[in-house]
């Protein structure tokens, strides 16, 4: 379950959603099992340049080696920047959990969770 944050200066103009479903669709063609990628924007209206930060948070597995690392950050930045229309300072970090990091789901019975192919009712 990878997770992305980001950050960014609120005169940026982006279409966080957007980059939340590249960067989803991204890893999960270059690694099938990542499943489901837990996103969050956050706009900041006190900054110093325009600028845009974006990290990318996985599980280590050993398939996750320096080249795989490499290739996902080479391909996640040059679609981040596809999407961006204006000139800013852009850091991308990929970042590995360490060993006793837990990520999960918690289901409530009857609950909706939107999940990476659609919506739909969980049961226990």
């Amino acid at each position: 379950m990878p997770h992305v944050e980001i950050k960014y200066s609120d005169n940026v103009e982006i279409n966080t959603n957007d980059i939340f479903d590249l960067i989803e669709d991204i890893i999960n063609k270059k690694d099938p099992s990542a499943g489901e990628c837990k996103s969050r924007a956050y706009p900041c209206a006190e900054y110093k340049y325009s600028h845009i930060l974006v990290i990318v948070s996985l599980l280590t597995k050993p398939h996750r080696d320096e080249k795989f690392t490499h290739q996902l950050s080479h391909e996640l930045e040059l679609a981040i920047k596809n999407h961006l229309k204006q000139s800013v300072y852009f850091s991308l970090s990929i970042e590995y959990s360490l060993a006793y990091y837990t990520t999960n789901i918690h289901l409530v019975e009857g609950d909706i969770l939107r999940d990476i192919t659609h919506t739909k009712k969980l049961k226990k």
